[in-house]
């Protein structure tokens, strides 16, 4: 009678050393040498006797018996070699090995059995991938597809090929298995290569989010040719040292901070006011290009027209009278009585 955990472990370890008998001492103890560490872990990870979890000490011997490569005990020399074959073989008992170490994770005896759950998932899963594979094909719009399988951008469609896709990966995963071979081969490489195709569009996908806020602007600044700011009032007449804010409150820097002479030498301007170069005026009078006061002799762009007279802007700037010209005021008429 089984008392203990460890009581049940030795028993089993035992009944299994004794169906590997007719193996080599060393050999059989190498396959056993991690077993009751083993046994341990399944015990602690679930409910159920080993024989429950793992099956038989007989099955269990027979699955180690195919790890070392040797069922039935030790097989004659082969007659020839099938390199490809020995390869195959030996992959498959070391996934075998593999399936029954990872069974316990996954509260199974086996990985394999656990991967049979999710099966229906699987199924609406491929569905899904086949829908969105074949909307990437069929819709010629140019607008991105997005998460749902849309076809010239329609939603209604989106949603029929979806549910059509689902109900056909579905019906051809229950019945994979009454396929012939070359049917199932050929489900089995159409479902890879969905695989394939699926993450390739999910790394585009997350490539495109991760670089959604970043816009790559090439154009050129219209403001920058610019050397220098001259601020005029109502009347035409330059403002000196002024000062240009937005709307935001924050000044507006444009042009150069500095002046040059007709020699080329630069000087940099210590007060950031416009104009920079009083002396640059745009519509200064040549007679007075030195004069000590910025509006001093200005000529200026003219004084903004009345809109309600009806003229609009002259074709070009206004000439005033030259500084030091007489001005000539008009005699008063005086009407007889």
């Amino acid at each position: 009678m089984i008392t203990t955990a460890q009581d049940e472990i030795n028993l089993y370890v035992f009944a299994v050393r004794a169906a590997l008998g007719d193996l080599p001492e060393s050999l059989r103890d190498e396959l056993l040498e991690d077993l009751p560490e083993h046994l341990a872990e399944v015990l602690a990870e679930g409910e159920g006797s080993l024989t429950e979890r793992l099956g038989s000490p007989e099955a269990y011997a027979a699955d180690l018996r195919t790890t070392a490569g040797f069922v039935g005990g030790f097989p004659d020399p082969p007659t020839r070699t099938d390199q490809f074959k020995e390869m195959r073989d030996l992959a498959l008992a070391r996934l075998r090995t593999v399936d029954l170490r990872l069974g316990p994770l996954f509260g199974a005896a086996r990985a394999s059995e656990f991967l049979v759950l999710l099966r229906p998932a699987w199924w609406v899963l491929r569905g899904y991938l086949l829908a969105m594979v074949l909307a990437w094909l069929l819709d010629d719009s140019g607008q991105p597809i997005g998460l749902l399988p849309r076809i010239g951008g329609s939603e209604v469609v989106a949603l029929l090929l979806l549910a059509a896709g689902v109900l056909a990966s579905i019906w051809f995963g229950r019945r994979s298995l009454r396929l012939s071979e070359w049917p199932r081969r050929a489900l089995y490489a159409g479902s890879v290569v969905l695989v394939l195709v699926a993450l390739a569009g999910f790394s585009e996908a997350d490539s495109s989010s991760r670089d959604a806020n970043y816009s790559d602007v090439n154009y050129d600044n219209p403001y920058g040719t610019i050397e220098d700011l001259f601020v005029y009032d109502e009347q035409g007449r330059l403002i000196p040292h002024a000062r240009i804010f937005d709307q935001n409150g924050a000044p507006l820097r444009l042009g150069n901070a500095y002046c040059y002479d007709e020699a080329g030498n630069y000087t940099e301007v210590e007060t950031l006011t416009y104009p920079y170069c009083a002396d640059r005026d745009p519509f200064r009078a040549p007679s007075f290009a030195a004069s000590a006061i910025p509006s001093e002799g200005a000529n200026g762009p003219g004084p903004v027209p009345d809109s309600s007279a009806g003229v609009g802007p002259s074709a070009g700037p206004s000439v005033g009278p030259s500084a030091g010209s007489p001005s000539v005021s008009p005699s008063p008429q005086v009407k007889g009585r």
